[in-house]
């Protein structure tokens, strides 16, 4: 590894807060620690004001600094530019009023100007008013604002007058090119100085006009202008972005998608330029849409939703070229999707990670393949898959030690077998499996994870031990669900999806700290509501924190019955949480509680994950999409899964399908969750929507008991009234899973 290559990692892994590693193998296997004591202290010492106990266990501060997104990234960067190091000019507010110049002229002798070049082809005076006359199209808007003869139409709030603004784009559409480029280069320049101006004409959809492909050269010259700005104007533009409201926004960023779908899929091709000529204009418009995102990510709450920034007419493009290319050339100056993928659907990216994992899988079988013919040896076909046997009754040492011990096949594809029963894994014994070894495995008596009722979800047990195989156990069986698109059935809160992201790709230092996200009280508030509004609580207390709460930079955790407490910081049992540090110790508190005291669980969970799903691909996901992904979308139709569903022994027409979906359509979304996990094993839905689901309803004779391991399947027996069928299913989903209905 070269000098620079070691440097770089060095700085990257001094962004990252220090781990103390004898500070986590402290004490015998435990339960996770009951946090909810916390409130009940603060009142009990806002009551007594009675003092904390010391603790020699020391944790470093770590400070905080906000980070701004990268702008047009690759997503590979690591180095961000913050918004602090920027120079005062830069962030510094621009007048917002400029001074209107005298004018020479009327918008009616300005319009008939325009019409006579027009018509000559000579725009050298309609060229020089402007560059001569004005200094940012603001202002030559504004001159003519008020103008008598002709009544302007403003768009709301914004003193734009879109009847100028449409004199102006007929005159651009219809200047030579030489001249167009260097008004349009005096335009953006000038209006980096009043913003309003700009968006204006990059929100022109309100006038239907400028949706009529023949004006998309104008505006692809204007987006290639801003995004060829400097990255320090960027960024201004991106925190005025910030302010707009959420409708104006909005309207951008449809703006900017109808714009790149039309370059893609022209209606009429005749219309637009041949794409050899106009190949920057897609890039163009795409980099100025991420100045969108970045404005979108760094706001709190977000503007929209960042699904609203997807282009769901990429979901009709192979996008393998595009990943490869950007696999092979990174952040260079040739132009792929992926270096921008917020603007790629989860459907997409599951693509993407389905297509090169199946790659992965050939090319591991393929190779397993050669090595057996080269030795002469006999080939088993069996060895193309990774064969998982295992005993019900020993599941979890049996799957631990299988994937122990063929982590060399991990990605191949996945086939189970239970000891001693017959039959072939057809998809099946594979989900089966899977929920049978997820369920055990997150059982509160098994002591791994437990269980928050507040917030109904599970988090990792902190008891400290000497191996941690079992977690990486955990992190390899989501990545097989991820690699062979299974959906389980797994209640992680966000912030584990984030730390699994931090970073995306294994350092190659072993000895690199990771899942050390940075979370905040928000990500807390998911996991353990309570505390973190007594912690809220803390932080708008507008009395003496001090004297009130008599609280110090130590906090306990109890671990078998018995309490133990742990320093914050060094001396943190003698510092005192005071007004001016209680920031600083909720940070701290919340980094313990989801970073430091579980560290070393989830680093096995971490490296068991990325040992099946290790790709590029990863990087191209958000943490909410890894949970997609893996869970599935919460978001249940069952109208559309009537539409979808086969049907075998019956007909849609028969009474007992019609009675079926009446009595389905009517249940509760609690109901529909629980039928949804019955056939299938979760109640969530596949990233592409009930079509994966392949769900089928199966008639049975009505005398027959049945159990069996089917899924995505119900087997119907054709009750007599509407009323039985309600009842029997009712029954049948609210308490067990995988049998037919008697």
């Amino acid at each position: 590894m070269s000098e620079n290559n070691c440097l770089f990692e060095e700085r990257d892994r001094e962004r990252l807060p220090p781990i103390l590693n004898h500070s986590l193998d402290r004490g015998p296997k435990l339960h996770f620690p009951f946090y909810g004591s916390f409130i009940s202290t603060l009142n009990h010492k806002r009551e007594s004001g009675s003092h904390s106990l010391s603790s020699p266990l020391l944790l470093p501060a770590v400070k905080q600094v906000r980070e701004l997104p990268p702008i047009c990234p690759d997503v590979r960067q690591k180095h961000r530019i913050s918004i602090d190091v920027l120079p005062p000019e830069v962030k510094a507010r621009f007048v917002s009023e400029p001074i209107i110049p005298i004018r020479t002229k009327t918008a009616k002798e300005f319009q008939d100007d325009v019409e006579r070049a027009t018509i000559s082809g000579d725009w050298k005076q309609v060229h020089d008013f402007y560059l001569t006359t004005f200094d940012s199209f603001l202002e030559l808007n504004g001159a003519f604002k008020k103008e008598a003869n002709a009544p302007f139409n403003t768009i709301e709030d914004s003193g734009i007058n879109m009847k100028f603004v449409n004199i102006v784009y007929d005159a651009l559409l219809h200047t030579p090119a030489d001249t167009q480029k260097s008004v349009l280069k005096g335009i953006i320049n000038s209006l980096l100085r009043e913003w309003k101006g700009l968006l204006k004409c990059l929100s022109v959809s309100q006038n239907p006009q400028y949706t009529s492909p023949a004006t998309y050269v104008i505006y692809a010259h204007l987006l290639r202008q801003i995004a060829s700005l400097a990255e320090a104007d960027h960024h201004f533009l991106m925190h005025w972005f910030k302010k707009l409201p959420q409708k104006r926004f909005k309207q951008l960023v449809e703006r900017l998608q109808l714009f790149i779908t039309t370059r893609l899929f022209p209606a009429k091709p005749d219309e637009l330029p041949p794409m050899a000529k106009c190949s920057w204009w897609i890039p163009s418009a795409t980099k100025v849409l991420s100045l969108l995102n970045a404005a979108n990510s760094i706001s709190s709450p977000p503007i929209i939703p960042f699904t609203d920034l997807y282009n769901l007419t990429l979901d009709h493009i192979d996008f393998m070229e595009d990943y490869h290319t950007w696999q092979a050339h990174g952040n260079s100056n040739r132009f792929t999707f992926c270096q921008f993928p917020f603007i790629l659907s989860t459907v997409v990216k599951k693509a993407i990670i389905q297509r090169d994992s199946e790659q992965q899988m050939i090319s591991m079988a393929r190779q397993t393949l050669v090595d057996k013919v080269s030795r002469r040896q006999r080939v088993d076909m069996s060895l193309l898959f990774l064969n998982i046997k295992v005993r019900r009754l020993q599941l979890v040492s049996d799957s631990l030690d299988e994937l122990s011990r063929k982590r060399a096949d991990l990605k191949k594809k996945l086939k189970v077998t239970f000891v001693g029963e017959a039959g072939l894994d057809m998809g099946g014994l594979t989900k089966e499996w899977f929920l049978l070894l997820i369920r055990q495995i997150f059982h509160t008596d098994y002591g791994m994870f437990t269980y928050v009722k507040e917030s109904q979800c599970h988090w990792f047990s902190s008891w400290k031990c000497d191996n941690y195989s079992e977690f990486r156990l955990v992190g390899a069986l989501m990545g097989l669900a991820v690699y062979n698109s299974i959906t389980l059935d797994i209640r992680f809160p966000p912030c584990v999806y984030k730390k699994l992201l931090t970073p995306p790709i294994v350092p190659c230092d072993l000895d690199t700290p990771v899942g050390m996200a940075t979370l905040t009280l928000d990500d807390l508030q998911q996991i353990m509501p309570d505390l973190a509004h007594g912690l809220g609580e803390l932080l708008s207390y507008e009395g003496n924190v001090e004297e009130d709460f008599y609280t110090t930079f130590q906090v306990f955790q109890e671990e078998l019955g018995v309490i133990k407490s742990y320093n914050l910081k060094p001396g943190g049992d003698k510092i005192p949480v005071t007004n001016l540090n209680r920031k600083e110790y909720v940070q701290l508190y919340i980094d313990f509680l989801l970073n430091k005291s579980i560290y070393r669980q989830f680093a096995a969970f971490y490296h068991g994950f990325h040992s099946v799903c290790a790709s590029n691909a990863l990087m191209l996901l958000r943490p909410e999409e890894v949970e997609i992904l893996v869970c599935g979308s919460p978001n249940l139709d069952m109208g559309s899964l009537q539409r979808l569903v086969q049907y075998e022994g019956y007909s849609k027409t028969d009474p007992t399908i019609r009675a079926f979906w009446d009595v389905v359509l009517a249940f509760p979304l609690e109901l529909q969750k629980k039928l949804l996990h019955f056939t299938t094993g979760s109640d969530r839905v596949p990233v592409c929507g009930m079509a994966d689901l392949n769900f089928k309803i199966s008639k049975i004779d009505i005398a027959v008991k049945l159990s069996h391991t089917c899924f995505n399947q119900i087997c119907l027996p054709p009750y007599k009234s509407k009323k039985e069928l309600r009842q029997k299913l009712t029954i049948a989903i609210s308490n067990a899973e995988g049998f037919g209905l008697e």
